[in-house]
């Protein structure tokens, strides 16, 4: 039987994930596997940067779960600091570029998997490439930071951004001593919760010290004479700064499936089957950041860029590749974040999502306890629940709290995963204990209250 072989692009989350598990459906006689990753580092958390910058994770390997001499050990043939630079479906082969030598050269395959992941969003703002201006996409972007912080005198920072990493960029540099500005475009931090909820995040943060300006469309990256970052301009305003950094979301890096022809989406996610082969064509898969996946609630394609999608992911994809089964439904949307010791969490849709999709719906918002009120430390959370009129179906909640605050919104996500409606929520046999969790637990509460409005719409 002749040795089939697998060109995986991408050395981490989806990729690996890929690559590791078709290894363990076939053995090295059977399929020759050779990963491209174009950075130093193989499968390792993104999303743990912040709280490397931040201290509590101690230090930048805390975050490699496997190294490429791992990989290697698994008869995976992982080629790093090389570049994938050309797809040609047509003959079936990728061009690749070691960017140390600058050498090129074409490698030949049979099946071949996608996983590019995600770019940082970068406008070409004057100034944005000056020195003290950071992204954190990366565990190199992790270390420059880290040294900047460490020689810079000043102690003054702007965040700019307040989704997911500039909230939790803001934590970290207050945890290094630094005097924090969140500069947001909207009105409110955190786009993906209602600005309601994002009003609540808002005063915590301000209540935390950390000064937060929304409306702040930044125009440019003032410098000083040394050519090194001393402050960030909006419209109306200039803030000192003596380090940047940028956290304002990600997009697919799906550059080389469109010169390739491959389908894309409407958010340039690439689009795949329920296997997550790409579609019309019979022997490319993708996954992770790159591509969009299935709303289970809006019915709608959209671009989720986690960590845990890209691994189910890999480990579907790796599956089918090596000869197994398996597939992605979608997701609902579900997230969680901190800033200190605030907690935030949403899943389903917002009502902007629900108004885009065409579906009409009821809303409530409750304030309730961690836990019983007359226990000790019981703190308060303020939960936002969507339903659909009429049907009652469950279509989002948004949770901004403190402690046990965050986990909370896994109970929606089975709920809208399962479809449920809020009545048949209240039904729902939750563990209790006053070190918990009220009787009525918050995310009940808010579904009775919903519940109430849906019998009258």
């Amino acid at each position: 039987m002749a040795t089939e072989r697998l060109v995986v692009i991408g050395g981490d989350a989806a990729g690996m994930s890929a690559a590791s598990q078709a290894r363990r459906f076939k053995s090295p006689d059977e399929l020759e596997i050779v990963a491209f990753e174009r950075g130093h580092f193989s499968s390792f958390s993104a999303c743990g940067i912040p709280y490397w910058i931040g201290g509590q994770v101690p230090g930048r390997d805390d975050l490699i779960a496997r190294t490429p001499a791992e990989h290697r050990e698994r008869a995976i043939d992982l080629r790093m600091r090389t570049e994938v630079t050309e797809i040609d479906t047509a003959a079936g082969r990728v061009r690749s570029r070691d960017l140390e030598s600058g050498e090129e050269s074409w490698t030949g395959y049979d099946k071949l998997v996608i996983a590019t992941g995600a770019r940082p969003v970068r406008p070409p703002l004057p100034g944005i490439d000056a020195p003290g201006v950071h992204g954190v996409q990366n565990l190199d972007d992790g270390e420059a930071l880290l040294d900047t912080l460490a020689a810079t005198d000043g102690r003054r920072a702007v965040v700019v951004g307040a989704g997911y990493i500039g909230v939790e960029m803001a934590e970290a540099l207050m945890n290094r001593g630094f005097e924090v500005t969140v500069l947001n475009r909207g009105e409110q931090p955190m786009a993906t919760l209602d600005p309601d909820m994002g009003r609540l995040v808002h005063e915590a943060m301000d209540g935390l010290g950390i000064t937060t300006v929304g409306g702040a469309d930044v125009t440019a990256i003032l410098t000083g004479g040394d050519g090194r970052v001393r402050a960030v301009a909006t419209a109306d305003a200039e803030y000192p700064a003596d380090v940047v950094v940028l956290g304002m979301g990600v997009e697919p890096e799906t550059t080389l499936a469109r010169e390739a022809g491959l389908p894309l989406g409407t958010y340039g996610g690439l689009l795949t089957d329920l296997s997550m082969r790409v579609r019309g064509q019979d022997g490319i898969w993708s996954g992770g950041d790159c591509v969009e996946v299935l709303d289970l609630v809006s019915g709608r394609e959209r671009h989720v860029p986690l960590g845990t999608h890209a691994n189910k992911h890999g480990q579907i994809i790796g599956a089918n590749v090596g000869g197994g089964y398996g597939t992605f439904p979608g997701v609902v949307g579900t997230a969680v974040s901190k800033v200190c010791d605030l907690e935030i969490a949403r899943t389903g849709l917002r009502e902007k999502d629900a108004r885009a999709v065409g579906l009409q719906y009821v809303t409530a918002t409750i304030e309730s306890t961690s836990r019983a009120g007359y226990y000790p430390d019981a703190s308060l959370m303020t939960v936002k629940m969507l339903a659909e009129r009429r049907t009652g179906r469950l279509l989002g909640v948004q949770i901004v709290g403190r402690e046990a605050a965050a986990k909370r919104v896994d109970i929606a996500a089975v709920a809208l995963t399962a479809s449920m409606t809020v009545d048949q929520m209240i039904s729902l046999d939750l563990g209790y204990a006053p070190p918990f969790s009220p009787v009525w637990d918050p995310i009940l509460v808010a579904a009775r209250k919903v519940s109430g409005l849906v019998a009258r719409s």
